[in-house]
């Protein structure tokens, strides 16, 4: 039996040796190499933080003190060592979660996974523990030095330095890294502090005796205030120059480091010093994403951040390539268009490849520019780039554009600012679970005034309003779409003249008009099955794709009013979404055609498969053709007009068809 076999509890390493940690260590990396390459999951942040998990667990008594992680993706260490050690089923349906979660564990506290965000609910837990009179309880946050380029962070520490009486201790991950290389200020801050050595300073003793002295020269009358300040001057330049801190000391935050990440030793002793300290610390731990894997520490682009199933001992992809993806031909066709226009610029936050803009950035690097994990500067910096002459492309996951909705809206939007936003990974995205599904997007963009919203449907699709987006100056334009590869091609049969394309009139030439399927995005397929479903059940449908969401085509209405039910299908929320939105569009002209929105419930949906997330909420062409018949036959609310010589049924009753 290996040494992690017999760790259930954090508490189970309080009896091991430093030999045996080492060994543990060893263990934990071997451990998630060959289980993380059989299932895919974020590899290389976890092979860093090895060490500093198990020092976090030896030191501090969780669940009594709190742990959290920024971002969750780095917890996985953190599963192992509090009694989840089944990792076959990770990140799938019914499986473990690939990011901190409360049902799991009580030894996970923030389930969210989104960057930035620890430090703030670090600040709020240690303002309860002292209100409940439990100041003696630390919190400690894992945080990735990435997460240091957003905003929200250093409002957090902020606060947290303001009160020294609180137990709080940031461990920062210093491994240059986010997902790529971490740029910034804040980055070469941090490199700055790298080669330094610092140890004293958290003691109390030394703490008491500047107390002690600084209260005895400034009551000394104006000599001993003036001793004093010489002194603390002099004191202030010595340190600066051999361990230089400024930045933290200047917020009130005690600095600890830089330290060896992957040194055991070194890192409890950090930690120790940190938790004696009894205030507010931060431990500033230099690691290496992916350390122990050889295939991890090669590859430049993003050393194994996150992998799909991979031979571990080559760390190449098992089996063929898959199709094209919708960010692959995104990124190609923004760097054509870059080539063609020189006022496009590109912004991403800390996401340069995952969404795509990589290929535009190595051929014209002066426009592409990477924020960090700050959306809503990424936001109003493109606007004020707008108001220069040029067109900003802000290319995000989609579940990260509720963070920048305020400058979206008020600072896009209200200036009337030509800023085309890219949604990478819209919809129900799989296996990372609630807060990566990118459902909630054409529910927040609905009300935003003069905005114009595209889902394409293919790659063609994408490329051609990708070129329509970034040809509008005087609004802002969104382009999203879905995670993983394109599906087939979907021709239309017809395109009007507002550009709403029509995919299939079934049956062929038929006069009648029972349904009008309106299909968004990704979701042509699923629309175009429930078409030939109800073609079976002698109801005739037409199929279109809007293109553009937003602003409502006038089609769209025109379509509605010949038909008796309209249903529109989507793969986001259905509460104030595309199907909203028509219908309150429909209203207002007179249209009283019955409409039904087929899209995602206001839930937080468990992860899982694209596919087992959409059966699971009856987003499948078998469930919404089945509900189609019963309202065209009067049997479920919303009912169908009825045929013309007939009367409108009462629910439950069979009209003649």
């Amino acid at each position: 039996m290996g040494l992690l076999e017999t760790i259930r509890h954090p508490q189970d390493l309080s009896r091991l040796t430093g030999d045996q940690l080492v060994r543990l260590a060893a263990e934990i990396r071997d451990f998630l190499i060959t289980n993380v390459s059989r299932t895919g999951g974020h590899l290389g942040p976890n092979l860093g933080v090895v060490e500093l998990t198990l020092g976090m667990h030896r030191v501090f008594d969780s669940p009594r003190d709190a742990i959290i992680f920024d971002t969750g993706h780095q917890s996985y260490v953190h599963k192992l060592l509090t009694g989840r050690q089944d990792f076959s089923t990770l990140r799938q349906q019914g499986g473990l979660s690939g990011y901190p979660s409360r049902a799991e564990s009580e030894h996970d506290v923030v389930e969210s996974s989104h960057a930035s965000s620890s430090l703030s609910w670090a600040d709020g837990i240690s303002r309860a523990r002292v209100i409940a009179g439990e100041g003696d309880r630390y919190t400690v946050v894992l945080v990735g030095d990435g997460a240091l380029t957003g905003g929200m962070a250093w409002e957090a520490i902020n606060n947290i330095a303001a009160d020294k009486r609180r137990r709080v201790v940031i461990v920062v991950n210093d491994n240059g890294r986010s997902y790529a290389p971490t740029i910034g200020g804040v980055a070469d801050y941090l490199a700055s502090l790298r080669p330094t050595l610092d140890t004293v300073r958290t003691h109390r003793v030394y703490e008491g005796t500047l107390d002690w002295s600084k209260r005895r020269l400034q009551n000394g009358g104006a000599l001993g205030r003036f001793t004093y300040k010489s002194l603390h001057a002099t004191k202030k330049g010595i340190k600066d120059w051999w361990a230089p801190q400024g930045l933290f000391e200047d917020l009130g935050m005690k600095y600890v480091g830089p330290i060896d990440g992957h040194d055991m030793a070194a890192v409890e002793h950090a930690l120790h010093q940190a938790r004696n300290y009894e205030g507010p610390v931060i431990v500033h731990a230099i690691t290496e994403k992916g350390y122990g894997y050889a295939p991890a520490r090669a590859d430049d682009a993003d050393q194994f951040h996150a992998v799909g199933i991979i031979d571990p001992e080559t760390g190449q992809p098992v089996g063929a390539a898959g199709p094209q993806s919708w960010t692959s031909v995104f990124a190609d066709e923004i760097a054509a268009i870059a080539d063609e226009r020189k006022d496009i610029v590109g912004i991403t936050g800390a996401m340069l490849i995952p969404v795509g803009l990589h290929k535009f950035a190595e051929k014209h690097p002066e426009r592409v520019f990477d924020v960090g994990i700050a959306e809503q500067h990424a936001l109003t910096s493109a606007a004020g780039m707008a108001f220069g002459g040029l067109h900003p492309v802000v290319a995000l996951y989609s579940t990260f554009l509720g963070r920048g909705f305020d400058q979206l809206l008020m600072d896009v939007a209200l200036h009337k600012a030509g800023v085309t936003v890219v949604l990478d990974r819209s919809g129900v995205t799989g296996p990372d679970g609630a807060s990566h599904h990118g459902m909630w997007d054409m529910a927040m963009l609905q009300i935003v005034p003069g905005l114009h919203l595209a889902a394409p449907r293919d790659a063609t699709r994408l490329r051609e309003e990708l070129r329509e987006a970034v040809a509008i100056g005087d609004a802002p334009s969104v382009v999203r779409y879905s995670k993983g590869a394109v599906g087939a091609e979907v021709q239309a049969i017809d395109r009007l003249d507002d550009g709403v394309e029509v995919l299939a009139r079934r049956p062929s030439g038929s006069s009648n008009n029972d349904v009008l399927i309106v299909s968004i995005g990704a979701m042509s397929e699923l629309a175009l099955d429930v078409s030939n479903r109800l073609g079976a059940q002698g109801i005739s449908s037409t199929v279109i794709d809007p293109r553009w969401v937003l602003p409502v085509r006038q089609s769209v209405i025109k379509m509605a009013a010949e038909h008796r039910i309209v249903i529109v299908i989507e793969d986001g929320v259905r509460a104030g979404g595309v199907g909203s939105r028509i219908r309150q569009e429909m209203r207002a002209v007179g249209v009283d055609t019955a409409l039904n929105e087929v899209g995602l419930p206001v839930e937080f949906l468990d992860h899982g498969t694209r596919s087992e997330v959409l059966e699971r909420v009856g987003l499948t062409a078998r469930k919404v053709a089945q509900d189609v018949v019963e309202q065209v036959l009067g049997t479920r609310v919303p009912v169908a007009r009825p045929l013309p010589g007939h009367h409108s049924p009462v629910t439950g009753q069979l009209p003649t068809l």
